[in-house]
């Protein structure tokens, strides 16, 4: 399963890894891949998507689902 969350805030790489970061503790995070140009994280796996935004949330962001 994938989902596609739009984020903000994110102004640079250091931003994107961050995010990354945070997304990647969350349980059944498969895999995150982060378009900056785009301001999207692109989630694959079984997290629940509250605990993703959750997550993001903590470490500064905007995010919603898409």
């Amino acid at each position: 399963m994938e989902a596609t969350y739009k984020v903000s805030g994110m102004m640079c790489k250091h931003c994107a890894a961050r995010v990354k970061k945070a997304i990647e503790t969350v349980a059944g995070v498969e895999t995150v891949e982060i378009d900056l140009d785009r301001a999207i994280a692109i989630v694959g796996g079984e997290a629940k998507p509250d605990e993703v935004m959750a997550a993001v949330t903590a470490v500064g962001y905007g995010i919603d689902i898409i």
